[in-house]
């Protein structure tokens, strides 16, 4: 086979796909495998992982946590910039592929491989999330890229799993029974496949893993109250703690106010339509936590500049750019606008709903003097009737220009 490759780093999950991967990569390839899963906070679905990795023929297994830089690197600064896809994603899979990919290229580096290897489909965005980072990385580096390779004959999940069979490799996080794929970090946890392909089915309620329904949470509401410095969450009720373990509380919390289910149908990078089933409880919470602190902390113009810019850095970011100079730049500008960001939010958790009741901050810019309704000493009410006749002088012209009222000068002179 022409350029041998000798030593590939997989990016390892021990689901149906990776698991395949690891032996197709050894028969197809005769090269030696090193496994690397990433700890972004997929909990239990991390046990067993080195020794399935080792026995399925992987020669080592890297399992690195990565969940405090994820929180603090990739999802903080979404936040900060109120990141939101298409109006209802918050980028749970897009933020975790950059880091992932990261770490991948890093311990190609420090093991001498001389290929990366991913299990994203050629349908999918996680192959230009991959792809866009190694390239951006180590340009040099060589991709295979598994569902895309030539040597690839495996056309359907079902022929994986009878490859899996006949290769006795164990597949717990797929069945027949339920064929749809999740993928679970410390943002969110997403469910793709099987029955979700058809857009009308509501996902049964065994599809979930994090949030309870909304009808079988608490009839009581759940308070928190979330303080944040410089846009980033830092404590919850008093506690303060480090990114990682603020998330997984505020996941816990959420989620068994059954908040942050997301049905979706999205649009991806590649030019097809998808349905995806998300929950985000924490994430969801946080976002709307987030922009109550924004909301009395951050000047209008300076919010309406930001807010312009966020579908952008959306798009970037589930797109894969997240390593692309205009990412840096428009991150720079997000971190700007959050120097005054500090503060503290107060929800109420019921039954699916982040509800924001309460926000207070020392760079508050809401003034109770000037808002009040009652009788004050710092407003002239009378200075609005010039505000608004300048406002509006525009759209008086138009108006008179529409009834006719207005004379153009060779008419006037014609009346004399």
């Amino acid at each position: 086979m022409k350029n041998k490759v000798k030593k590939v780093v997989l990016a390892y999950s021990g689901g149906l796909d990776t698991s395949v991967i690891v032996q197709w990569l050894i028969e197809t390839y005769g090269c030696e495998v090193i496994a690397f899963a990433a700890d972004v906070g997929q909990k239990e679905e991390l046990d067993g992982l080195k020794e399935k990795a080792i026995k399925t023929g992987a020669s080592k297994i890297y399992i690195d946590d990565l969940t405090e830089e994820f929180a603090r690197d990739f999802v903080f600064p979404a936040l900060r910039a109120n990141a939101i896809y298409e109006g209802t994603y918050l980028l749970g899979t897009s933020l975790a592929r950059p880091l992932i990919a990261k770490r991948q290229i890093e311990i190609a580096q420090l093991e001498k491989a001389d290929a990366v290897c991913h299990g994203a489909t050629g349908k999918g965005n996680d192959q230009v999330r991959f792809e866009l980072t190694y390239m951006a990385l180590d340009p040099h580096i060589r991709i295979i890229a598994a569902w895309k390779d030539e040597h690839w004959t495996f056309d359907s999940r079902q022929s994986m799993l009878d490859y899996a069979e006949k290769h006795k490799i164990p597949v717990p996080l797929v069945t027949r029974e339920k064929p749809y794929s999740s993928d679970r970090n410390l943002l969110h946890i997403s469910h793709e496949g099987g029955i979700l392909e058809d857009p009308w089915a509501e996902p049964p309620e065994d599809v979930f893993v994090l949030t309870v329904s909304p009808e079988a949470a608490p009839d009581q509401p759940t308070y928190a109250e979330i303080a944040f410095e410089k846009g980033n969450p830092v404590a919850i009720n008093g506690k303060r703690m480090s990114p990682a373990k603020l998330m997984d509380v505020m996941n816990k919390l959420a989620g068994a106010n059954g908040i942050g289910r997301v049905d979706m149908v999205e649009n991806r990078f590649v030019g097809m339509k998808s349905r995806g089933v998300y929950e985000t409880p924490g994430g969801t919470v946080l976002w709307a936590a987030h922009r109550a602190v924004e909301s009395i902390t951050m000047d209008r113009e300076v919010m309406l500049m930001r807010d312009s810019l966020t579908p952008k850095y959306s798009q970037l970011a589930y797109n894969g750019f997240w390593y692309s100079p205009e990412m840096k730049v428009l991150q720079g500008f997000i971190d700007a606008t959050q120097e005054t960001v500090t503060g503290t939010a107060r929800m109420k958790l019921y039954k699916g709903n982040a509800i924001v009741v309460g926000r207070k901050s020392p760079y508050s810019l809401y003034s109770e003097d000037f808002a009040t309704f009652e009788k004050d000493e710092v407003y002239d009410q009378k200075d609005a009737t010039g505000f608004i006749k300048l406002n509006a002088l525009r759209l008086r012209i138009q108006a008179l220009q529409k009834q006719g009222q207005r004379k153009s000068p060779a008419a006037k002179r014609g009346n004399k």
